[in-house]
């Protein structure tokens, strides 16, 4: 995989949250205010709402799958703009539990409790996977290419 240089400083921001339901709330509007802050919002409503819906259902997973008594998750957001891809919104939430990866599930039933959050987020977004993070971590990511509208222009 070639490397690509931003064409500008990256913007981003990242938070250490409790891996409680209260902490996932946090994390969601930490995540809504740095998005209009950087004015996704307004330039980019589609992305915007695509990325707070994927927030919050990593952010559940990390609660509820990724916990670890006694040990929180992160949120990290970053606004990139490179040659290739053009500006990208990546989205990533880290928790302690490296040994339970997230897998799409491969059949659903209509009354099952859950399992239809990562459809939602490949459904959203243009990538996502997972990546190790030292020591027995993981990192799930998604990211959103972010297409030049004619308001934005």
């Amino acid at each position: 995989m070639k490397s690509e240089t931003p064409l500008d400083k990256p913007r981003s921001h990242t938070t250490l949250l409790h891996a409680t339901p209260k902490g996932a709330a946090i994390c969601r509007r930490i995540a809504r205010r740095q998005l209009t802050a950087w004015g996704l919002n307004s330039t980019h409503t589609e992305p915007f709402y695509s990325a707070l819906l994927i927030v919050a259902e990593l952010a559940a997973n990390a609660i509820m799958h990724g916990r670890i008594p006694g040990r929180g998750f992160e949120l990290h957001l970053a606004l990139t703009t490179t040659v290739r891809r053009g500006t990208t919104l990546r989205i990533e939430i880290s928790d302690p539990r490296g040994e339970r990866l997230p897998l799409l599930p491969s059949v659903h039933t209509p009354n099952s409790q859950s399992g239809r959050g990562l459809v939602l987020i490949s459904a959203l977004a243009d990538r996502w996977g997972t990546i190790p993070r030292h020591p027995n971590a993981k990192t799930v990511w998604a990211e959103l290419d972010l297409v030049a509208t004619p308001d934005a222009l």
